[in-house]
């Protein structure tokens, strides 16, 4: 069984302006460092086997944190980005409902048949953030890995391994600095 800690970048300015990061690169906060700091901390001694990030400043600033504390090198895979949010990518939230009223509505009632105006669908992410972990579960199948990623990924993984329905997408989002543990067959890819 592969043990997985899928962890949530800290907080990073946009964070607190409501502005969408999607795949642009903002850094963190002195909070978010902190958030960076702590979590490491919290799970420097649980014997990680590797350590997987997003190449998002964000989410590497986060991961090595960890690094430091255990002596791992933090493996970078684009994969583990958060999704592309195509014309909304550095716009605050109100900007993205005055310009885009319908498809924000549409984005937040009905995800999964709507995305970004030029960004990723969910399916599209989904593809990517699975075979991403699949590949991470294969090279680790009796490893603790930590994976450090963005909120989106992290519910789309909820909702695969812990059965909750996809219409729950946006009620799984993690805090920044967050974390959920799986444990997982290699074999089947499920949770046990």
């Amino acid at each position: 069984m592969t043990i997985l800690f899928l962890i949530r970048h800290g907080e990073t300015p946009w964070n607190v302006e409501g502005r969408y990061q999607g795949q642009l690169d903002p850094v963190l906060t002195e909070k978010g460092q902190q958030q960076a700091e702590s979590t490491a901390a919290r799970l420097a001694n649980l014997g990680f086997e590797a350590i997987y990030s997003s190449d998002l400043a964000r989410a590497h600033q986060t991961a090595l944190a960890l690094a430091i504390k255990t002596g791992l090198p933090v493996q970078l895979d684009r994969r583990l980005r958060e999704v592309h949010q195509g014309k909304w990518q550095g716009v605050v939230i109100d900007d993205i409902r005055a310009g885009w009223p319908e498809e924000i509505r549409g984005w937040e009632t009905a995800p999964w048949q709507r995305s970004p105006p030029g960004g990723e669908s969910l399916e599209e992410l989904q593809v990517r953030i699975f075979a991403a972990i699949d590949e991470i579960i294969a090279r680790h199948p009796q490893g603790t890995v930590a994976v450090f990623t963005h909120k989106l990924p992290i519910a789309l993984l909820k909702i695969h391994y812990q059965d909750h329905p996809p219409e729950a997408i946006w009620s799984l989002l993690p805090a920044n600095g967050a974390w959920e543990v799986f444990t997982l067959n290699p074999e089947n890819r499920e949770q046990a």
